[in-house]
């Protein structure tokens, strides 16, 4: 970590920075003062003492991603701990990465027992939740989880409600996860090239990347450019609300009331039209649409230079990574909101967990969700693995064991963003450039508005899901670069759209939205 230096920007900082946000506001690990839960002992006999556990059930539990080597060692721990405190084994599912949308709409759609998921709003949950796929938590949470329910703060329970109930179980972790551009810093210095601070910057960085290193491809990819290039672009450059917009919808932040048509816009035009730049300039591959391939991996491994957006989690994951591997190279970081001007901390929907309605073990589901928060014993399993095998505690801080190659359950590799507890929570040295990041977002931060809002989609359901595949046969190609003639494309695309039902499906989202705006005073 010593030799990792990292930059910001000048507008930030030029100090190490492992951009931990996935930990907490907090620095330095181990157990620390605040919202203190009641001791693990407590929390065993409120939940174990209210519910009954007298026949043994097995538990399941889904994440999304991809599970770590090590899981079954995890599992297997956690599991001798269950037994004696719940009478119950937890058996940890992944959907991994590739098609996990859909792989998340069976999970929840075809009766399959799911005990507890992960839930967040780029999952839908308020979708999700308004149509009844998730079981209420009101008057579960006294009895199952009462050391839990004092635990997450009354607002932070308000703020995930959808429709007067509560659905998931927030996390209490303040966060940002406003995106950021990711890229080599030693190859921008190596070859003299401008920092990436503006679109503009960071286009002549992919140039400068591509001229000097002909066999890596400048800008990260994968088979969902909607999600993972067009949205971050248009949050930057055209003011859209972060949280992300389907069906072509258009919704600035500085306008939230007013509602148009970015599909088919001259607005999208010439977006395409960069895009169309990029691929002709080779920043990504022409096989881009078949990817199989994780962003960050891409980037850790040395393929590609840079991407476009990530927060910074998944920057401070990738900076562990890479600089494990390889000491000698450098990462660096600058967060989109000061191009913009504003930062939104995170809603708590943004990383939560529900019972399905299919779970027939909801009250052991959720009382074994509250060990997972505030019994340190299931914590630091779950979050960091186990203690001089995956990672020791040096000063108070995190230290991976080995490489990311060696070991088989780095920091939070159970993607367990959601049951984090900032009383337990272990940062790698690095954090305390984090700390910097997050007290300047502090200074240019605005409240989310608008990640509240839970479309209800019944009533035009074959629509969108027509929408979905005129979506990817015909617009993404043309998000990617692959389509020669933009114009064209983009008016067979609108054409397409409109005949899978795209104006029924808008007006009625205009209609809820407005709505939704008008009930929370939103101006």
């Amino acid at each position: 970590m010593n030799k990792r230096k990292v930059q910001i920007g000048s507008a930030l900082l030029s100090t190490t920075l492992i951009a931990s946000a996935l930990a907490g506001c907090t620095s330095g690990g181990g157990d620390k003062s605040g919202s203190a839960p009641a001791p693990a002992g407590q929390t065993q006999s409120a939940s174990a003492g209210k519910i009954d556990t007298s026949k043994k059930v097995e538990l399941q539990f889904y994440m999304l991603g991809d599970a770590p080597k090590d899981l079954p060692v995890i599992q297997d721990e956690i599991n001798k701990l269950a037994e004696k405190d719940l009478n119950a084994t937890i058996k940890f599912n992944y959907t991994s990465w590739t098609d996990w949308e859909q792989k998340y709409k069976l999970l929840l759609s075809s009766g399959q027992q799911v005990d507890l998921i992960f839930t967040a709003e780029w999952t839908q949950y308020q979708s999700y939740a308004k149509r009844g796929a998730f079981q209420p938590l009101d008057e579960l949470l006294p009895k199952a989880a009462p050391e839990l329910a004092k635990f997450v703060p009354k607002e932070m329970w308000d703020a995930v409600k959808i429709d007067g109930k509560i659905y998931t179980v927030p996390a209490t972790y303040k966060e940002y996860v406003t995106n950021g551009f990711v890229y080599r810093e030693d190859l921008r210095e190596k070859y003299n090239l401008p920092k990436p601070t503006s679109i503009e910057t960071y286009e002549a960085y992919l140039d400068g990347i591509k001229k000097n290193e002909p066999d890596m491809f400048p800008l990260s990819y994968t088979s969902d450019p909607t999600n993972n290039m067009i949205n971050p672009y248009r949050e930057l450059v055209h003011d859209s609300i972060a949280s992300p917009l389907p069906y072509g919808i258009g919704i600035r932040y500085s306008k939230p009331t007013e509602i148009y048509s970015y599909w088919g816009s001259d607005e999208q035009l010439q977006d395409l039209k960069t895009m169309k730049r990029w691929m002709d300039k080779g920043f990504i591959p022409k096989n881009v649409l078949n990817s199989k391939d994780v962003q960050q991996d891409l980037l850790t491994s040395g393929k590609v230079a840079s991407i476009i957006a990530d927060n910074p989690s998944r920057f401070n994951d990738s900076l562990l990574k890479m600089t494990s591997a390889h000491p000698d190279w450098k990462l660096a970081y600058y967060p989109h909101p000061l191009i913009r001007g504003f930062s939104t901390p995170v809603h708590p929907i943004h990383n939560g967990f529900a019972i399905p309605k299919s779970s027939k073990n909801a009250e052991r589901a959720l009382a074994f969700y509250e060990k997972l928060v505030l019994d340190k014993r299931y914590n630091l399993l779950t979050q960091y693995g186990i203690e001089g095998k995956n990672y020791t505690v040096e000063g108070g801080y995190y230290k991976m064991v080995g490489d990311k190659n060696s070991n088989g359950f780095p920091r939070e590799a159970m993607n367990g963003w959601a049951w984090r507890n900032p009383q337990y929570m272990l940062f790698d040295k690095g954090y305390d450039g984090v700390k910097q990041i997050f007290n300047e977002l502090d200074k240019i931060q605005k409240p989310d508005l608008f990640t509240g809002f839970a479309e209800d989609y019944s009533g035009y359901q074959a629509e969108r899901a027509a929408l979905v595949q005129v979506e990817k046969q015909y617009l993404y190609p043309l998000e990617v670069g692959l389509v020669d003639n933009v114009e064209e494309g983009l008016q067979t695309f609108m054409q397409k759209a409109k005949q899978a039902g795209l104006d029924k499906v808008q007006a009625e989202y205009k209609k809820q939205w407005e709505q939704y705006v008008k009930e929370k005073g939103i101006k």
